[in-house]
C-alpha cells in the first residue's frame, strides 16, 4: 500500500516545503488538483456532494499542475506526483503530451497522470470545447498521447484530432501511466479498458469495495486482468489496518491523506501541516507499510 498526501486548496507558495517534508516523513506521493479557471457563477454539478456544490470557489488557488509538480520535483528525489484530476478533454493532447514528457524528464519518471472527464460545463464553454463529446474526446486523447510518447514520427486521423506525421522530442524514457478518475460506470470502464489505473475522490470502504470489484470485472472482460494497474483509493473513514487490508486485497494500491484544509483547517500554519504529516506517517504509514 502506498500513501499519498493531497495538496489541494493549499497556498501554492508552501508546496516546495510540503514536498520536502512529505518525502522526509515517508509519504510515497503527492497529489495536486486542477481547474483551468473557476467561473464566478456556475451550475451545481459536482458529483461528490449532496447539493452539487464543490468544496471550493473562485478564490481557491489552483496553480498550473505541471509547473507546481515540476517545482516540487526539483526539491525532492524519491516521492511521486499525481494529478487528481487533470481535466483532460479540456485541453489539446499534443500540448498535454509535451508537458508531461518534459515533466517526466525532469522528475526522473516520477509522474502519474490522473485524468478525469470534468463536470463543470462552464470551463468547457470558455475554452470553446464541446462538453457533450468530452468522453469520446477523452478516449481519443489517450491514443494520441501514447503515440507521441513513443517518439519518432507519428500521425493520427481521428474524429477529434487529425494531423500528418509529427514528432516530439524528448520522448519519455518510460511509459507515462494514466490513472482515470470518476465513479460512474462509463468512467470505471474507461479506466479498466484504457487506463493504467484508477483514482478516486473519496469513498467509504463499502463503496470502494464495489468500485474495485467493478474495475476487476471490466479488466477481466477486456483481457487485462494480469496487467499492472494502480488504484488510488481515498477513504472517507479512518484508514485502519483492517480497512486498508480489505481494499488492498481487492486491488487498491494506495490511499490518500486528505487536504490540510480538512485535516487541520484552512488557516493552519506550516508547522501544523508538517505535524499532521508526521502523525499520519506514525499512525498510518508505519503500521501499514506491508499491507
Amino acid at each position: 500500500m502506498q500513501f499519498w498526501q493531497s495538496t489541494a486548496f493549499n497556498d501554492p507558495l508552501e508546496l516546495p516545503e510540503i514536498a520536502r517534508e512529505a518525502e522526509a516523513v515517508g509519504f510515497d506521493g503527492l497529489i495536486v488538483s486542477e481547474h483551468l479557471m473557476v467561473p464566478a457563477e456556475f451550475k451545481p454539478g459536482y458529483l461528490y456532494s449532496e447539493d452539487g456544490r464543490p468544496p471550493f470557489d473562485a478564490n481557491t488557488p489552483f496553480p498550473d499542475p505541471w509547473v507546481a509538480l515540476a517545482t516540487m520535483a526539483a526539491v525532492t528525489s524519491r516521492i511521486r506526483f499525481c494529478t487528481l484530476v487533470h481535466i483532460l478533454p479540456l485541453h489539446h493532447p499534443v500540448e498535454v503530451a509535451k508537458s508531461l514528457a518534459t515533466l517526466a524528464l525532469y522528475s526522473d519518471n516520477r509522474i502519474l497522470l490522473g485524468a478525469g472527464a470534468g463536470w463543470m460545463k462552464e470551463e468547457f464553454d470558455v475554452m470553446g470545447v464541446d462538453f457533450k463529446t468530452r468522453g469520446k474526446r477523452f478516449n481519443e486523447m489517450i491514443e494520441v498521447m501514447r503515440k507521441l510518447w513513443r517518439g519518432g514520427d507519428v500521425e493520427h486521423h481521428g474524429d477529434f484530432f487529425d494531423f500528418a506525421p509529427i514528432s516530439q522530442s524528448p520522448a519519455p524514457t518510460k511509459p507515462i501511466p494514466i490513472a482515470i478518475g470518476g465513479a460512474s460506470k462509463a468512467a470505471l470502464k474507461r479506466a479498466a479498458t484504457l487506463g493504467d489505473g484508477w483514482c478516486g475522490a473519496g469513498n467509504t470502504p463499502d463503496e470502494a469495495e464495489e468500485i474495485l470489484r467493478t474495475l476487476a470485472a471490466f479488466r477481466t472482460e477486456a483481457g487485462r486482468q494480469n496487467e499492472d494497474f494502480e488504484a488510488i483509493v481515498p477513504l472517507t473513514t479512518e484508514p485502519t489496518p483492517d480497512t486498508l487490508k480489505r481494499i488492498s486485497d481487492l486491488g487498491a494500491t494506495g490511499t490518500v491523506s486528505y487536504p490540510f484544509s480538512y485535516t487541520v483547517g484552512p488557516d493552519a500554519s506550516m508547522e501544523q501541516k508538517i505535524d499532521a504529516m508526521k502523525q499520519f506517517a506514525e499512525y498510518v504509514i508505519e503500521p501499514n507499510k506491508n499491507v
